[in-house]
């Protein structure tokens, strides 16, 4: 059975730093994709950032870009989300997501497009 494990979520103050980790019990972990989605209360659940299997090519939505990035480590099958200058509409359910690879460089912030999903950690930013 496919799991993917969130943590390293909290609260925090605006302006801190935290880093978010997915742990993924994929076979074949570099088979994947990796992305990072989050809700917010009270609204549609939103794109964050995604990753190719290499780790070497990412996509960002607008609102984290330059503030957060995505990164991962094959050997450990987990994927990390590390979030700077944290803002308090940061705050939501952060949840990762796998999406089987369909070419060599695929990433994709479609959430119709993952497979697999956790079950989210909780980001509190105070301001």
């Amino acid at each position: 059975q496919v799991q993917l494990v969130e943590s390293g979520g909290g609260l925090v103050q605006a302006g801190d730093s935290l880093r978010l980790s997915c742990a993924a019990s994929l076979r074949t972990f570099t088979s994947y994709a990796m992305g990072w989605f989050r809700r917010a209360p009270g609204k549609e659940r939103e794109f964050v950032a995604a990753t190719t299997w290499t780790g070497i090519t990412s996509i960002y939505a607008d609102s984290v870009k330059g503030r957060f990035t995505i990164s991962r480590d094959n050997a450990k099958n987990t994927v990390y989300l590390q979030m700077n200058s944290v803002k308090p509409e940061d705050t939501a359910a952060y949840y990762c997501a796998a999406a089987r690879s369909r070419n060599f460089n695929y990433y994709t912030a479609s959430p119709n497009e993952y497979d697999y999903w956790g079950q989210g950690t909780q980001v509190t930013v105070s301001s």
